[in-house]
């Protein structure tokens, strides 16, 4: 898991077989890596989680933020496993009562992710989870976001990295774990 090519889990190539790349989508020039697929087939999908579970169980993690939308499907099954609260990072208007929020910029847009006002705390060990990065934009804002609740950001979590891009570059300095790269 995004170390040493020698030493990958034989789990990863069975999670890299099952991820289909949509040619122009959502727009043209992008190659879209589609993560449903590997929900489809229950090995893969439990791969995935236990691979990000057995980094993560011996962690400290107290909460685990997941991105929306893809993040809400790896998040909360880590959380579980690990003993931690899941914490969802949403985007605009999609969470009831008071939030805060993160502006940033994605590789085909503008966005925003959101958060409740004290659904993370100061000292909270955060993990955060999506399925891909790209241009880092997204992580970057969840690790500005939960820092400015006085969270600690151990690392980032990723099914999928995109590297021509760069992403990992934005994360100010913050680790990042990914179990397939994509070129």
């Amino acid at each position: 898991m995004s170390g040493n090519k020698e030493e990958e889990d034989p789990r990863i190539n069975g999670i890299k077989t099952k991820i289909r790349v949509v040619p122009d989508f959502p727009k043209k020039g992008i190659m879209f890596q589609d993560i449903t697929t590997v929900l489809l087939d229950p090995k893969a999908f439990k791969d995935t989680i236990d691979l990000f579970v057995e980094r993560y169980r011996d962690k400290n993690i107290s909460v685990v933020a997941g991105i929306e939308a893809r993040g809400f499907i790896f998040g909360p099954p880590i959380a579980l496993a690990i003993g931690a609260k899941f914490v969802p990072l949403r985007k605009p208007k999609k969470l009831p009562g008071e939030t805060i929020f993160e502006e940033y910029e994605l590789e085909y847009g503008n966005d925003r992710l959101e958060m409740h006002i004290g659904a993370v705390e100061a000292g909270d060990r955060a993990l955060v989870v999506d399925d891909l990065i790209a241009t880092g934009g997204t992580l970057c804002a969840a690790i500005n976001l939960l820092e400015r609740v006085g969270a600690e950001v151990v690392e980032c979590a990723c099914v999928i990295e995109l590297p021509e891009l760069k992403g990992r570059q934005r994360l100010k300095g913050k680790p990042l774990c990914m179990l397939v790269e994509y070129r």
